[in-house]
């Protein structure tokens, strides 16, 4: 029977905005759908700029050129806003049907930069290696009937918890200014997270009725104007728009996204770079399978369904393909969405199906989607810190659901101590081992705290002996 949620309307009200399917007024949203297009803007385009700038090209050993990375940007945007199209409206039996955004996934980046740096193997290795992969994990998806048993209750809870734990030095090293700058800590950007933060907090106490779920935007927009203020007053340099002239210098002012066989990087199937890939694709559909679960016990109030798991993985898998057939990276369900569709409870597909929309808009508008990258780290940070924590939160009452035994401790303390662990230690733990398992594991919590606890769910006795 369905609950209130997810009932089947057909009038446009903005009470919808709460309930899965109807329609919204587009006032409402549009800001909405922008709201998470924010959240994830940078997450989204980030892994590309890492990944293709290192590349090196198989043909002739150059790297990519600056026009073709600002053209990789923009098939990043297109081919998340079509992921979360088929994630929002399913086809056929691809799609989950959830409130899920899919962007560009950090997940694989150890992975694919040993593959784009190998002289033999180059972009274009890499890209062969999406491919096969992303089908892959979608074939993965779709026989999820016969292997979803062994997805027991405690692992999901443990990699729910491990995506929030493993989201939060994303949003202080954002809050500080951003991964490896210069001025990572100065005052300025502190005090601008800090703002943003404030302001996210303040609106969502005074604003009412459904506005004071567009908490989140409200604190992009103050934080983005003090970004500004700080700049053109001289005081800190925060806000940079001169990459939007320099996208329309090299893209223009239209640009619709390109096929990588159109181009004169034709992807190179190896064998060899697929198994290098495939183990994180398994990673990566476990952090799906945890965000998905995440959503429907969030947000729905309900256990996740098989015909959504499915889907959305089915989506992971295709979507990923689908991205490397346009030259970028495997996309993921993107987990500080998840955060914010369960912090405010909007859940409306139709809403979400604007930012989706937007994000297709600006991959056709380079200077829109550079102007949306102009959005300084210290805001996104001050933002996103309590999303990410928010994931955690979900993780921490799906574990309330399980019985508490011997079993889950030693499950739940094994997991967290090996898989959070292997990313605090001081060298590498797996120096021994092929560098792909290093790659995979110790940067990499969701990854260890899955295999371990997915390991102890199935050989540990269910009855275990209590001295």
């Amino acid at each position: 029977m369905e609950s209130n949620k997810e009932e089947q309307i057909t009038t446009v009200s903005e009470e919808n905005i709460y309930k899965l399917n109807g329609r919204v007024p587009l006032r409402k949203a549009i800001p909405f759908g922008l709201q998470h297009v924010l959240a994830m803007f940078v997450s989204n385009l980030a892994p590309v700029l890492i990944v293709c700038s290192a590349a090196v090209l198989r043909s002739n050993g150059a790297h990519l050129s600056s026009a073709e990375i600002t053209q990789l940007l923009q098939c990043a945007m297109f081919v998340a806003g079509i992921g979360t199209c088929l994630q929002l409206y399913p086809v056929g039996i691809i799609g989950s049907g959830l409130p899920i955004i899919m962007g560009v996934s950090f997940t694989f980046l150890g992975s694919l930069l040993v593959i784009a740096t190998n002289p033999d193997l180059g972009y274009e290795g890499m890209v062969g290696a999406v491919i096969l992969g992303g089908i892959f994990e979608g074939f993965v998806g779709l026989s999820a009937k016969y292997w979803r048993k062994y997805l027991t209750p405690v692992v999901s809870a443990c990699v729910v918890i491990a995506i929030g734990l493993s989201l939060l030095p994303v949003g202080m090293d954002s809050w500080g200014g951003g991964s490896g700058v210069k001025d990572f800590g100065s005052w300025y950007h502190l005090v601008v997270g800090a703002f943003t933060l404030i302001v996210c907090l303040v609106s969502r106490e005074v604003l009412k009725g459904v506005y004071k779920n567009l908490n989140v935007l409200v604190g992009l927009v103050f934080g983005y104007v003090l970004a500004i203020i700080f700049t053109v007053a001289g005081i800190a340099p925060m806000v940079d728009f001169s990459g939007i002239h320099k996208t329309i210098q090299e893209v223009g002012v239209f640009s619709i996204p390109k096929l990588v066989f159109l181009t004169s990087h034709k992807p190179v199937f190896n064998l060899g770079a697929f198994f290098t890939i495939a183990i994180v694709f398994l990673v990566s559909a476990a952090e799906t399978t945890g965000a998905t679960t995440a959503v429907c016990t969030g947000a729905l109030g309900r256990d996740l369904k098989m015909k959504e798991l499915r889907g959305s993985l089915a989506v992971d898998g295709f979507s990923s393909a689908i991205s490397g057939c346009f030259g970028c990276l495997p996309l993921t369900s993107f987990s500080q969405n998840i955060g914010l569709v369960t912090m405010t409870q909007v859940i409306n597909r139709f809403t979400i199906l604007m930012g989706a929309l937007i994000l297709i808009l600006a991959s056709l508008f380079p200077p829109l989607g550079a102007f949306f990258n102009s959005l300084p780290q210290a805001v996104l940070g001050g933002c996103t810190v309590m999303m990410f924590g928010s994931i955690m939160y979900e993780g921490i009452k799906m574990l309330k659901e399980c019985k508490f035994d011997d079993r889950t401790m030693i499950i739940v303390s094994l997991s967290f101590s090996i898989g959070v662990g292997l990313t605090q230690t001081s060298g590498n733990f797996f120096a021994a081992f092929p560098s792909a398992v290093g790659d995979v594991f110790n940067g990499n919590a969701v990854a260890g705290v899955f295999v371990v606890s997915l390991l102890l769910s199935l050989f540990l006795p269910k009855k275990a002996k209590v001295e």
